[in-house]
């Protein structure tokens, strides 16, 4: 006796189809799966065993081989349970197989029978989708996430027993089908943008720091990365933990990515939010290891890059990671993924991000700020250890290096202007309308990275500002890189004052964000 059952994991941060083969054969009872299972997939025999039993079927007592398909990829978490159990009742008579035609069937199974939701439901169900599945039977608790996938049929299963239609009255399943139109949510970005924004504080309650803010501003505008100095209490972590305030909220499409990477690592608590519609903020501990930051393990997982994805990844005291974690950072900065090699396999994780970063100047926090009784206390030599840790290539790669002095006063804003985090919000929502209707009036694609050549055709630059950039170059001994995102830092500022051209002021306000890694200490 045998039967097939189409079931699925996650790879990195796609699915993959996984066939459950299971064969019922006369001999001494016992039940084999093989196909590369780990701990969790090899444990789900007797998960399965004790749901049949308190399910009211029962588990046959005779040779079971369970084959997970393809064989040479190594399978991990619970997500078989329930595919492997149908694939037993079917085979041992008790189900038909026609009712798991084109089904594809995932979930964990509790003991009395109960099944409990899995991660990676979206990723699984865009590779069924490719696949030509037509109905999925998924625990009702990830019924929400999976609402977002179209063109499929969905099935919420809360117990075992609702396998067989005959217990509930009805051929099929019509009773536990989902109503797609009863039970999505629409996606709407104006309240998403009022809710992120109340999350996050105001940039009205920061006493002075006008610069810093500005500097938030251009950042947000065009996505750069960003780097605060200065002596502790100044509002660096403050004002960067405020960033996501004035990002706009992110699109469907950006939506669906940053749900399905957190759904495939386990993230998605709130069974019933649907989509993350706010762009991500991870600010994690400067102990944390390479594979944390960038994603790891013998099947790897997104780390802390991938989950800042569409977002800002935020590292508080820059010089207390590890050099070699920093260094990391590198290729996801400049390619904006990450690729993680393994024997058998590559994986790719998405890593679009906005890199916030902050920093003292020295272990104690005061070189360059002194003042009442305090007093930097380091030597000349902890202060070039403290700083080594920041690479040049690393600084290379950060657009704005922003200096955050300890303010004199609670002076007020100069000529009574005084940014607030929904002014700065429209601002941003504003440069960013303006760049992409220019990007298409030129035959771009805003949606598309655009290369070297197609991007300086698109920048558009006035010959006083070439000029000063070039000048630029020469006196300050700047790398290729670093010129390439100065033009692009002078782009942004002139989408912020709508302007068609980068005249000579939007050129001379980008290249004065390059002080921090000019200054003699470095």
């Amino acid at each position: 006796m045998f039967s097939f059952i189409q079931s699925a994991s996650v790879y990195g941060v796609d699915g993959k189809k996984i066939s459950v083969e299971v064969d019922i054969a006369s001999g001494l009872p016992q039940v084999n799966i093989v196909g590369l299972p780990d701990p969790a997939v090899r444990e789900s025999v007797e998960r399965v065993r004790a749901a049949l039993k308190n399910s009211g079927f029962t588990f046959p007592l005779d040779r079971i081989t369970v084959n997970l398909a393809p064989a040479d990829l190594r399978k991990e978490g619970t997500s078989f349970d329930l595919a492997i159990a149908a694939g037993i009742l079917t085979a041992s008579g008790q189900l038909g197989l026609t009712p798991f035609e084109r089904t594809l069937l995932i979930g964990e199974l509790s003991l009395d029978g109960h099944i409990r939701p899995v991660s990676g439901v979206l990723a699984m169900l865009e590779q069924a989708k490719q696949s030509d599945l037509t109905r999925v039977l998924l625990p009702k608790e990830n019924v929400e996430e999976a609402l977002w996938i179209s063109g499929m049929e969905l099935f919420g299963i809360t117990h075992l027993n609702q396998l067989d239609p005959n217990k509930n009255g009805s051929k099929d399943w019509e009773h536990l089908q989902v109503d797609r139109h009863v039970n999505r949510q629409a996606f709407n970005g104006v309240q998403n943008m009022n809710e992120q924004a109340n999350g996050c504080g105001d940039y009205g309650d920061v006493i002075g720091q006008h610069q810093a803010k500005r500097a938030m501003l251009i950042a947000a505008a065009g996505k750069h990365n960003l780097l605060l100095s200065g002596p502790p209490g100044t509002g660096k972590t403050m004002m960067i933990r405020r960033l996501p305030g004035i990002l706009p909220p992110l699109t469907e499409r950006e939506a669906l990515e940053v749900t399905k990477i957190y759904s495939v690592a386990g993230k998605l608590t709130d069974a019933g939010s649907g989509l993350i519609t706010t762009p991500p903020f991870r600010a994690p501990h400067h102990t944390i290891s390479s594979g944390g930051l960038v994603g790891g393990g013998s099947v790897p997982k997104p780390g802390e890059v991938t989950l800042a994805h569409r977002g800002v990844l935020y590292l508080d005291e820059l010089p207390e990671f590890p050099r070699q974690v920093l260094e990391v950072l590198r290729q996801p900065l400049e390619d904006r993924i990450v690729t993680i090699s393994r024997s058998k396999a590559v994986f790719q994780f998405p890593a679009k991000i906005m890199l916030a970063a902050s920093f003292n100047p020295c272990p104690c926090g005061y070189y360059g700020h002194e003042y009442g009784d305090k007093q930097c206390t380091c030597s000349a030599i902890a202060i070039g250890r403290y700083r080594s840790k920041i690479s040049g290539p690393l600084l290379d790669r950060i657009d704005l290096h922003v200096e955050v002095p300890r303010p004199l006063s609670f002076e007020g804003p100069p000529n009574g202007l005084h940014l607030t985090s929904f002014q700065m919000r429209q601002m941003v929502l504003s440069a960013r309308a303006f760049h992409r209707d220019r990007l298409t009036s030129l035959g771009f694609s805003p949606e598309d990275e655009l290369n070297v050549k197609t991007f300086k055709t698109s920048v558009m630059l006035r010959r006083e500002a070439s000029e000063l950039l070039a000048n630029a170059f020469e006196a300050l001994g700047i790398s290729l890189r670093v010129y390439d995102r100065m033009l692009k830092l002078a782009r942004t500022i002139a989408d912020l004052e709508c302007s068609e051209y980068v005249e000579a002021e939007h050129v001379a306000e980008a290249i004065q964000y390059r002080r921090v890694e000019k200054q003699t200490a470095w």
